[in-house]
């Protein structure tokens, strides 16, 4: 019993002592520069210490209109376009390929692309919270 109170204490200690490292990751890049996107494929590099951008960081890459360069729009008008389907998580993805955010493999993932579809149908849910 004691023993199992020591690993967990360990494991605790760990994790608070690892936390400011996890949040001040940076976006990885590969030889070319590009970002590197890690899913089922390439969970080895994300094991290697390698940071990524996360479906809900390319959603709200583009709710905060970090993607308008790339005709993506922000805010409610995003959310709009997307709920009415005049826009796609796809859509989404291209512009953050196209920025340089994510590598042009994101593109085909389709894990990757399911999981922004779902941020982005999130968005659209907390949007209509009332206070």
């Amino acid at each position: 019993m004691k023993f199992s109170i020591l690993i967990d204490s360990i494991l605790i200690v760990s994790s608070i002592a690892l936390l400011p490292g996890i949040g001040g990751a940076q976006i990885a890049t590969n030889n070319s520069g590009e970002p590197i996107a890690i899913n089922s494929k390439n969970l080895l590099a994300h094991f290697m210490n390698v940071s990524y951008l996360k479906p809900f960081d390319a959603a709200f890459l583009a709710y905060q209109g970090n993607l308008k360069a790339q005709g993506i729009p922000s805010g409610s008008a995003l959310v709009s376009q997307y709920q009415t389907g005049s826009l796609t998580a796809l859509d989404v993805v291209k512009a953050a390929v196209n920025a340089k955010k994510l590598p042009a493999e994101a593109l085909n993932d389709t894990d990757y692309l399911n999981a922004v579809q779902s941020q982005m149908t999130s968005l659209g849910n907390t949007n209509n919270l009332s206070y």
